[in-house]
């Protein structure tokens, strides 16, 4: 069996870093991911909100070089969380534990989009095409001087 969950959302909070009592780093942050292919009744894009959790040095880094609105990919696996409500009955939810984050937000870079992934998605969707093709341009300049082996 697998559980594996990779997804592109903005930050709905600036993440906050805390500790555990035997001194392990972790942040714990929303990401708001739209949904193009479901629709709400007013025809809008309809959004995902997953609560995601990262530890040790990926949990610094993302305190360190993101905010809220920040377009970053996430991959990790998927836990469920069991509780109980103060009204007695039981409670749960799905959160993602990161293995891997991209932050996407290039440097320098206005977070301000009204929807999460709009033009920061689409420019990285781009970047990503036009990169395929520069990528035998980069190929043809590494000499094995380069190379670290």
């Amino acid at each position: 069996m697998i559980n594996k969950a990779v997804l592109i959302g903005r930050l709905t909070s600036d993440p906050v870093l805390r500790t555990t009592a035997s001194n392990k780093s972790f942040v714990s942050f929303t990401i708001a991911v739209d949904d193009r292919r479901t629709k709400n009744q007013d025809g809008t894009s309809s959004t995902l909100f997953m609560r995601c959790t990262a530890w040790n040095a990926l949990a610094e880094n993302i305190n360190k070089y993101t905010k809220k609105g920040s377009l970053i990919g996430v991959d990790g696996r998927l836990v469920q969380n069991n509780y109980k409500r103060k009204d007695g009955t039981n409670g749960s939810t799905i959160d993602l534990v990161c293995e891997n984050v991209e932050f996407l937000t290039p440097k320098g870079t206005s977070t301000g989009s009204n929807e999460p992934g709009g033009d920061m998605l689409n420019e990285f969707e781009s970047n990503i095409s036009s990169s395929n093709d520069n990528t035998n341009d980069v190929l043809s300049d590494i000499t094995e001087d380069d190379l670290p082996f």
